[in-house]
């Protein structure tokens, strides 16, 4: 795999304070990369380094050659007070080669063809969160860095704008780098990275991390009867499993399917990777 950046023994400090200790970060040609870390970790210092904005203490980022990068802020840089088209006409005319093919083809897939002549400040956060996807990606990058891009949406924008980088990525072979505090949005990622106190605590595939951290639950409930008092009412008992897999759940069930009331699976998860790995709670 050709590795766009790649960052060795990074490290940054505001005077005696160490803000990001030692990480090793790759950034893959295709992949989706999730950096994941609650408020303060360091996600933001790593991605102004990563991007060039900021130097490191110590420690190198290697950049792949004319590689071209977009940033999706959490807070947009677009004038509230111009149009769709107006704003995005003034990021274009910034690049020396600008593309008018390439510039409708963006508003074709983000689907902003519809808005261009409303006022920015008057779109709904969807709206306002695909249209600063566009104009990150007027300049025809090959690496699109995603800084919280779906906070404060409601679910189903969250689903479109997550069909939208899909279908980017599948269509353009966009690589994305992504910082979320929704970590069912990590969950398909390549490689996930997880950060604390600005120390890398483990890295992985998304799947890989889950099986290593996260723990399958089955509770069961059956009805038992007390066996020194028939004729009596049965008795309702709560039963727990830990990291049971799917096989194991169907023995259970089938070992007390004659007593057996109901039973609840939970499948581990990305976000019980994180509890495991860092002893904290995602904030949401």
């Amino acid at each position: 795999m050709v590795s766009l950046i790649k960052s060795e023994g990074l490290s940054k400090d505001y005077g005696t304070k160490r803000v990001l200790d030692w990480l090793d970060i790759d950034i893959q040609k295709g992949s989706l990369v999730a950096y994941l870390g609650t408020n303060g970790a360091g996600k933001t210092t790593t991605i102004k380094i990563l991007t060039g904005l900021l130097k490191p203490s110590s420690g190198s980022v290697m950049r792949g050659s004319d590689l071209k990068i977009g940033m999706v802020f959490q807070q947009s840089i677009l004038d509230a007070d111009l149009t769709v088209g107006e704003n995005l006409n003034n990021r274009l005319k910034m690049y020396r080669h600008s593309d008018r093919e390439w510039l409708q083809k963006i508003m074709r897939l983000t689907g902003i063809e519809s808005i261009l002549k409303e006022r920015y400040k008057s779109l709904s956060g969807g709206q306002k969160r695909r249209v600063d996807i566009a104009r990150a990606l007027i300049h025809k990058p090959q690496l699109l860095f995603l800084d919280e891009p779906t906070t404060g949406l409601d679910i189903q924008s969250r689903q479109s704008i997550w069909n939208l980088f899909r279908q980017l990525q599948e269509q353009e072979g966009l690589t994305i780098f992504l910082t979320t505090h929704y970590l069912e949005e990590a969950e398909n990622a390549d490689m996930v990275y997880i950060i604390d106190q600005g120390k890398l605590l483990a890295k992985g595939s998304s799947q890989d991390l889950i099986h290593h951290y996260a723990k399958n639950r089955l509770e069961v409930t059956v009805m038992k009867s007390e066996e020194s008092s028939p004729g009596s009412q049965p008795i309702e008992e709560s039963l727990e499993f830990e990291n049971v897999s799917p096989q194991q759940v169907i023995a259970i069930l089938k070992q007390y399917e004659l007593q057996l009331k109901d039973f609840d699976y939970q499948k581990g998860s990305l976000n019980d990777a994180f509890l495991a790995i860092t002893g904290k709670e995602m904030e949401s």
